[in-house]
């Protein structure tokens, strides 16, 4: 009775934001995740995609002067490191709440579509003596596009546009990381949840700075999951009898989480993972494949599976469990 009534209200929760979300046309728009390229079809978006899923420099960051980052009250502001044709979006907005005398940073990367940050988050993670920085993803809250009513540029049926929307999330989680550490934070770490959740992977695997990354409701191939998911079905509706599946995997193959299972289970990295077993949205057979696919690449997550829903985590006890278990991560490299 209780898991029907849980479920019920997760398909709730999940409607709210139906109403935003419209079909639209399938757009290549190559250049836009590869300039340099020459051709503009579907299968040279997915060979240049797939030679940048084994190439690590697609993430390398570009080095931010220390006059360009400006520090105020509650919030940091830099230049994104990718530009794009949104001005607001060219902007990188966190904000901060310090822990007194903290040595560890906490980088948080929020779901799509979030409209504002969680103030009870950073409470929770201040008071284990960790600041808390919540970066605004590309196209969300300051940085969001004027008049839009979802945030299509970062997930949609234009292939181009969310490959480099993504890539932009990743190097400016990086740019926020590498901040706080020259701050005189000595360990940061990250955590992202949904959507976000590919960003905050994405940042450890390519950034030894991380010491420990928390997954939320994450998987590892952002094809499959937009493909099966409760929350994209208007994508997959534009997509299909234009894109098969296996194409769209190769088009978005470096934000595939598996491809770089070897990188997550590096021994120097602390990782958690938050599993929801009744998710419609990042569907648990996609979750489970990601956790299998570290542990054979020889790390030892740690991996809590919780009887709950992709929106109904959210709600006690199962944030509760969510928070401690992830605090308790957190303090192992104390």
């Amino acid at each position: 009775m209780f898991n029907k009534a849980l479920d019920l209200w997760d398909e709730r929760r999940a409607r709210r934001g139906d109403e935003s979300k419209k079909r639209s046309r399938l757009t290549v728009d190559l250049q836009l995740a590869f300039p340099e390229a020459e051709s503009a079809d579907l299968e040279a978006l997915a060979v240049h995609a797939e030679q940048a899923a084994g190439d690590p420099s697609f993430f390398d960051l570009r080095p931010i002067s220390r006059e360009d980052v400006r520090w105020s009250d509650g919030s940091i502001s830099f230049p994104s490191n990718l530009d794009s044709d949104v001005a607001a979006n060219n902007t990188v907005h966190a904000s901060v709440e310090r822990a007194e005398g903290a040595k560890h940073a906490l980088v948080v990367f929020h779901h799509w579509n979030a409209d504002e940050r969680s103030k009870p988050l950073a409470r929770f993670f201040v008071r284990q003596g960790i600041t808390v920085a919540q970066m605004a993803m590309p196209y969300h809250m300051e940085r969001k596009r004027p008049g839009a009513a979802n945030v299509d540029d970062i997930l949609s049926p234009n292939l181009g546009r969310t490959l480099r929307s993504m890539r932009q999330a990743v190097l400016d989680g990086r740019a926020l990381v590498r901040i706080l550490h020259d701050a005189g934070y000595e360990r940061v770490s990250v955590l992202g949840m949904s959507l976000g959740s590919w960003v905050a992977g994405l940042v450890a695997s390519h950034d030894r700075l991380v010491g420990c990354a928390g997954l939320f409701l994450s998987a590892g191939s952002l094809a499959d999951m937009t493909w099966t998911g409760r929350a994209t079905r208007h994508i997959r509706e534009s997509l299909e009898g234009q894109v098969e599946l296996d194409q769209l995997r190769r088009a978005w193959a470096p934000l595939d989480l598996e491809r770089h299972a070897g990188r997550l289970a590096r021994p120097d990295l602390a990782l958690q993972f938050v599993l929801a077993k009744r998710d419609t949205v990042v569907r648990p057979e996609l979750s489970e494949r990601l956790v299998s696919a570290v542990e054979d690449a020889g790390g030892e997550p740690h991996v809590l599976r919780l009887d709950c829903g992709h929106y109904s985590l959210s709600l006690p006890p199962f944030i509760l469990w969510a928070g401690r278990s992830m605090a308790s991560t957190l303090a192992e490299r104390h």
